[in-house]
């Protein structure tokens, strides 16, 4: 790399403040702190199984419920990512995984394309992680990640049955798809990967 990918966002509203650092070419180390545990617990492993730095500090209106923090901070982490990559030049833009969770198995894939969309599919009715994280928290991370960072991100659960393992499958394989989606092919490390010539 001949310039660092790294960005820093801060997004203030009347229910959170974030403030979000990433560095595309890291090796995974990261410090989060969001109020809520497990997003913590989920964020951290989206840096050490993407490689990508992060920093994330989270304020949130948690005495009400966890929604405004997670998908805020999904929307800030979205923004920085985006912001980092800048142009998109050299991206290798497409990431696909296939991860295995004990008794789950999740399938994640990516388009940088800059062209939001998301496609979810996972079990209604899954119970609360930890009796206090709704799982349907991690459909809302995943929405407002993918329309803030442009990307269009497929994400289903094949099968599983505990709501721990599956969000961890999903936040996952969403990290090796965007290790895979965001590297640099050298053969066009001065072009952008679309026809369009422009992502």
């Amino acid at each position: 790399m001949t310039s660092s990918r790294k960005a820093t966002v801060h997004r203030k509203t009347g229910e959170t403040e974030v403030t979000v650092t990433v560095e595309i070419d890291g090796c995974g180390r990261s410090t989060v702190n969001t109020g809520v545990p497990f997003l913590d617990h989920m964020l951290t492993l989206f840096s050490k199984h993407s490689r990508i730095d992060l920093e994330v500090a989270a304020k949130g209106d948690i005495e009400v419920d966890f929604h405004h923090t997670v998908e805020d901070t999904g929307i800030v982490l979205g923004q920085a990512i985006r912001e980092a990559l800048g142009e998109k030049k050299g991206l290798i833009r497409y990431g696909f995984s296939m991860l295995p969770m004990d008794e789950t198995l999740a399938r994640v894939v990516v388009d940088f394309s800059g062209r939001p969309f998301l496609e979810y599919r996972a079990p209604e009715g899954v119970d609360s992680i930890g009796g206090n994280f709704a799982f349907t928290l991690v459909e809302e991370f995943l929405r407002a990640f993918s329309f803030n960072a442009l990307i269009n991100l497929h994400a289903e659960i094949l099968y599983g049955r505990d709501g721990h393992h599956m969000a961890e499958a999903i936040f996952k394989g969403l990290a090796r798809s965007v290790d895979a989606a965001v590297r640099i092919d050298p053969r066009i490390a001065d072009e952008v990967p679309s026809t369009k010539d422009v992502l």
